[in-house]
């Protein structure tokens, strides 16, 4: 059940979005997610200009995500509102048909990815990924998820693409197939209660 559609979106909401583990999602996790990225882009150093860029982005995301999620109107959005509007716009949809705030996140979140901006996710920048987020005590295990991820052309590439990026985070939240190789986009991942 690792694997599941419930346990990917659920996977998205606690290691992706709810930056500070509260249990639901805010606006206050969206500025927490702008600065972090910033960060993370700029190695530590912080540039004001990309700040206010990755800020405009999150807080789009907050709002398109709030508008279709937030049906109490109360300023957060559960895992079950979530999972509602996910199951609304982006399941059985290709990546063009997601709505725009949550393509330009996935954009940002492959360029946070691509640690050496060379445009390609090669294994070990998938490893590092994987480790920031999730426990692992067996580089075995993110090299196999990595493998899976990849197809011929990855391989003739040397990594994922941006375009096969968004293709693989398309399936992984639109594709219920638990069998799918987009479920390992993540890394390995375990079942979340």
């Amino acid at each position: 059940m690792a694997y599941s559609w419930d346990n990917r979106v659920d996977f998205i909401v606690k290691f992706l979005y709810d930056i500070d583990n509260n249990g639901v999602v805010d606006q206050h996790d969206f500025e927490c997610m702008a600065l972090k990225m910033t960060l993370i882009e700029g190695r530590g150093e912080f540039h004001y200009n990309r700040y206010q860029e990755n800020l405009h982005i999150m807080i789009s995301l907050w709002e398109e995500i709030a508008e279709l999620a937030d049906l109490n109107k109360d300023g957060i959005v559960t895992n079950e509102e979530f999972k509602r509007a996910v199951q609304m716009s982006c399941v059985g949809r290709p990546y063009r048909e997601f709505p725009q705030a949550m393509k330009m996140f996935i954009d940002s979140h492959f360029k946070l990815v691509d640690l050496n901006d060379d445009g390609v996710i090669a294994a070990d920048e998938f490893r590092y990924n994987c480790v920031t987020r999730i426990p692992v005590d067996n580089v075995d295990i993110l090299d196999e998820s990595y493998q899976h991820l990849l197809n011929d052309d990855d391989r003739r590439r040397g990594g994922i693409t941006l375009s096969r990026y968004q293709e693989l985070y398309a399936q992984f939240l639109g594709n219920p197939d638990e069998n799918c190789p987009a479920v390992h986009l993540f890394g390995p991942l375990h079942e979340l209660c």
